[in-house]
């Protein structure tokens, strides 16, 4: 890996500073300057035990690095060898495959290093990864930006019979639109959606665009929060049940089922609130 100046992406996997794979730490100790990718999603560690663990300099890279400053990162795998961390998978998000077809474009050598990321841990609900559809993003709310959106691929889905994994909202290092409006670099606090929220927002969408037929009170439906992290929770139960479960710390995600076999069901049940311990 040090025989040729490149810039590395390398996946972080899920949980902390020890499921980074033995070819991706290779990766990282080869290169003079590492960035974190610390706004797609977020790690159950901090960077400075990132830094400790990989024995490296880590410099965040927000929302503004990532998609107004990507120069400085590409200008920098010119001349070095260079890592680019993301948590979960390299390409679990649009941005960074942006990256990658813009460091070929300048002539870089890229190297590439997978991990588990939520759109294949996910499985560990029960649910088997070839029954999915398409993804959709829950975003947050406001008082003036209501997208619905979302609906149609889940309704696509369930006509299909598929199951629909939901990611949820993260605001990091986000600006107010009143502070934006006056131009005033104040950032909010970080934010990041429950199950609870994103099942609120849902049924507000369900209910709006009449189609109970997809997504009642009573629509059975799976909260998952910190997977692969040693806390990792799972609930499985309707929209009502699962609107009074305490999910605990972030990330969140859940998932609305599409048409499931006995294994499935057998697995989903035994995420009932009753037979799981409670979040921690």
């Amino acid at each position: 890996l040090t025989a040729v100046i490149m810039l590395h992406f390398v996946g972080l996997g899920l949980g902390d500073h020890r499921d980074i794979t033995l070819r991706g730490l290779e990766a990282v100790k080869s290169c003079t300057k590492v960035f974190l990718d610390m706004y797609t999603s977020i790690l159950g560690v901090s960077t400075e035990r990132l830094e400790e663990a990989f024995g490296c300099k880590i410099t965040i890279a927000d929302r503004e690095l990532v998609e107004s400053q990507a120069d400085l990162i590409l200008e920098s795998a010119k001349d070095d060898n260079v890592a680019f961390l993301v948590v979960g998978d390299p390409f679990g998000a649009t941005t960074h495959t942006d990256l990658v077809l813009r460091a070929k474009q300048l002539g870089i050598p890229v190297n590439v290093v997978h991990n588990a990321s939520i759109m294949n841990a996910v499985g560990c609900c029960g649910l088997q990864l070839y029954n999915y559809g398409q993804t959709v993003s829950i975003p947050y709310f406001t008082a003036n930006w209501k997208p619905y959106s979302f609906l149609d691929k889940l309704i696509i889905n369930k006509k299909a019979g598929m199951h629909t994994l939901c990611l949820l909202d993260i605001k990091v290092k986000e600006i107010s639109e009143e502070n934006l409006c006056r131009g005033r670099n104040i950032y909010e606090p970080p934010r990041f959606m429950s199950v609870n929220e994103a099942l609120e927002q849902m049924m507000e969408a369900a209910d709006a665009r009449d189609c109970a037929d997809v997504l009642s009170r009573e629509t059975p439906v799976v909260g998952l929060a910190r997977v692969g992290q040693e806390t990792q929770f799972v609930a499985y139960g309707t929209v009502a049940e699962l609107l009074e479960v305490n999910f605990g710390p972030p990330l969140h995600c859940l998932v609305v089922p599409g048409e499931t076999h006995e294994l499935e069901l057998d697995m989903l049940r035994s995420f009932a609130p009753g037979a799981a311990p409670a979040a921690q």
